[in-house]
């Protein structure tokens, strides 16, 4: 397979993550991994690395692409600064533990555990699963304990964690707007600090590739920097076209087809 031919490769998966992640309200990482697994797996890139190799390339795109997302709400006024002050120890400290817990499993346990969390997304998408809005707002030792959650569980798996973050400032009283916007915000230290770790803990391993630095593929990263950010605006605007619930379960049936993929791998 030549140069050319993977990189074209990586465009179009850049296009796809993008479009889904404006057409379902979620973020890349759920598409981008799974298709960089069998993406790697067509290089011929050695197993031991390729799930981990995908984590780590979906953060470092995340820092693009959730950088714009950031500054725009950020633009919007739909951050919610204490909250998100509050959370970031806990995001930047979970992500490096998120990372060190991905590096000390095997590829293959990594991605049945993927697979798990794919499919337990699914299933919240399907019944509609959800907390409750409330309307207390937690000690800041909750949320730091909240942040290191979901910055473990998002850098383990190579996703922003709005799947997690939205639902939880929800529950502390945030009305939907600011959730999203602070949700947006938290992703990209996150993503920073999780692609840094990675880079760093696979720093000179013998199986890595060319044009790796550590556990971040830069051709894969810079293919899908360049098309997710357009393609993303397109997906927003199919969304306001396709009707809500037929998405949801569009989506749900894809993860559900994506999650059972890595569990029986």
């Amino acid at each position: 397979m030549s140069v050319m031919t993977i990189f074209l490769g990586y465009l179009a998966l850049g296009a796809a993550a993008g479009t889904m992640a404006g057409l379902f309200g979620v973020g890349g990482g759920l598409i981008i991994v799974p298709v960089l697994v069998f993406a790697f797996g067509l290089q011929n890139i050695p197993p031991e690395i390729t799930m981990h190799l995908a984590v780590g390339t979906s953060l470092a795109t995340i820092v693009i692409t959730g950088a714009s997302s950031a500054l725009g709400h950020f633009r919007q006024g739909s951050v919610y600064r204490p909250w998100f002050l509050a959370l970031l120890p806990g995001l930047m400290v979970g992500a490096i533990g998120g990372v060190f817990i991905a590096g000390s499993l095997s590829g293959g346990v990594l991605g049945t555990l993927f697979g798990i969390f794919v499919l337990l997304l699914a299933t919240k998408m399907v019944f509609g699963l959800s907390p409750k809005a409330g309307s207390i707002a937690p000690g800041k030792f909750a949320m730091v304990v909240a942040g290191g959650i979901v910055g473990a569980i998002s850098a383990l798996f190579g996703i922003g964690g709005g799947a997690m973050t939205v639902p939880w400032l929800s529950r502390c009283g945030a009305t939907m707007t600011q959730a999203v916007g602070t949700s947006a915000a938290c992703g990209l230290p996150i993503a920073l600090v999780g692609a840094i770790t990675f880079m760093v803990m696979g720093w000179g391993h013998p199986l890595l590739p060319n044009w790796a630095t550590g556990f971040v593929m830069w051709p894969a990263f810079f293919g899908i920097v360049v098309t997710s950010v357009p393609f993303a605006r397109v997906g927003v605007r199919l969304a306001h076209v396709l009707p809500a619930h037929v998405l949801r379960l569009c989506f749900a049936l894809l993860l559900a087809v994506v999650g059972l993929r890595f569990v029986l791998a």
